[in-house]
């Protein structure tokens, strides 16, 4: 599974991120064109970080399996729950359970400065995303992503 992912803490616009990206509100399958690529993939969007949403990585990678997707784009939160740390633990506890799954990270978009320990070559920080009108963002994070 590729996994495009977008980290932040509260108040940094994952949520309106994700719905500029892809026009879901929730969650939902979109067809999304690559740059590149002679048809679009169907991604799997979902707009709540798992740990606020009480996701587990488990039930995550059931969902998408459900909605028969070749790609997700989901948030994280980088800090484990406040209630619940072994359930729904911190972005790189996640990160490292999807690669195991052998999920491929192909990008992180990181709103603000916390990107939760996560490492990954296609990682880029967005500092004025929490202030930055939300479609200069979208527009910056379609480009590293290499959406169309």
């Amino acid at each position: 599974m590729d996994a495009y992912i977008i980290i932040g803490n509260s108040n940094t616009r994952k949520a309106s991120l994700v719905r500029s990206l892809t026009g879901c509100f929730n969650r939902s399958v979109r067809d999304i064109q690559l740059q590149g690529s002679k048809k679009p993939l169907r991604f799997y969007a979902r707009v709540g970080t798992l740990q606020d949403t009480r996701v587990t990585v488990e039930q995550y990678v059931a969902e998408v399996t459900r909605a028969r997707a070749e790609a997700v784009l989901f948030c994280l939160s980088p800090e484990a729950h406040k209630t619940d740390t072994l359930e729904y633990p911190d972005a790189q506890a996640y990160v490292a359970a999807l690669r195991e799954r052998g999920w491929r990270i192909k990008a992180v978009a990181v709103l603000g400065q916390n990107a939760g320990g996560v490492r990954a070559p296609n990682l880029r920080q967005y500092t004025a995303a929490p202030t930055a009108p939300v479609n200069l963002t979208a527009r910056d994070v379609r480009a590293q992503f290499g959406w169309v």
